[in-house]
């Protein structure tokens, strides 16, 4: 999140913002939150503040993130921070938005397959159709899940409403506009894909973790998995398990993407029928 990532917004009283209902970290980012003094430009802003706390997260880890210590990454003292963020809660927020990142910031997929670096527009290309646009949207926001993985650890404290948020979700709308489509089904289209990126970035970052803790490497880890099986359960209990086991599923090394792959085309195939059927 940039210092200017803001510019165009107005500047609203905190009395104005709590008769909309806006909470204080979603005005900010919005910049309709009145600014804490008037006079000279501070050194210190909104945007060095959530740029510090990202920048701690990714070198140390979620954990490591407090006021104090994005004070320490910035050079100065802990209250100064407490003139732009209210609390680390509000901090937070402000992170996840900024870890997402704006849509044209994203890297782009050619179609099915890894992400390649380049911007991601804020509207379809030129032809492209909504399978190809919805592919590209859900790559991009796996690659902005693996920039920054402690980014699915924060729970959602609600929809949509910060303004890269916003921007994704305008995106992934656009995407279907020739759907024909109700906006009801739309919505739960982006839900579904967004669940899915979201569930699969956890699963394989505890799983990476699993793998670091153990001291193995990750084909090591894999075969001591089926060993372990093997052991422990009967074959005459588990059957369809032993069939599994035997059929060395997990003897061979799989793309870092192929699960992912898998699950996306499944998504949209199902999207498919859905479209087709009107």
């Amino acid at each position: 999140m940039g210092d200017d990532a803001a510019a165009g917004g107005r500047d609203m009283t905190d009395t104005e913002a709590a008769a909309g209902s806006i909470p204080g970290g979603v005005a900010a980012a919005w910049g309709v939150r009145e600014r804490p003094h008037k006079g000279p430009k501070p050194a210190l802003s909104l945007g060095r503040i959530v740029d510090a706390a990202v920048r701690v997260a990714d070198a140390e880890g979620l954990d490591a993130v407090s006021m104090s210590r994005v004070a320490a990454e910035l050079g100065t003292a802990p209250m100064s921070l407490y003139r732009h963020v209210s609390a680390k809660e509000e901090l937070l927020t402000l992170m996840v938005d900024a870890a997402w990142g704006p849509v044209s910031d994203g890297p782009v997929s050619d179609g099915p397959g890894p992400v390649s670096d380049g911007p991601v527009s804020d509207e379809p290309a030129p032809g492209e159709g909504w399978r190809a646009g919805l592919s590209r949207w859900a790559w991009a926001l796996r690659a902005a899940a693996r920039r920054h993985p402690w980014v699915v650890r924060i729970p959602l404290n609600g929809l949509p409403i910060m303004p890269n948020e916003v921007a994704w979700f305008e995106n992934a709308l656009a995407c279907m506009a020739g759907t024909g489509l109700s906006e009801a089904r739309k919505a739960s289209v982006i839900m579904l894909l967004a669940g899915y990126v979201r569930t699969l970035a956890t699963t394989e970052a505890d799983i990476e973790a699993a793998i670091r803790a153990s001291g193995l490497t990750p084909s090591q880890w894999m075969a001591s998995y089926p060993r372990m099986l093997a052991e422990l359960a009967d074959p005459a209990r588990f059957p369809a398990l032993a069939r599994f086991i035997a059929a060395g599923v997990f003897e061979a090394e799989d793309g870092p993407d192929d699960e992912f792959i898998f699950g996306l085309d499944r998504i949209l195939d199902g999207v498919a029928v859905l479209i087709e059927a009107g």
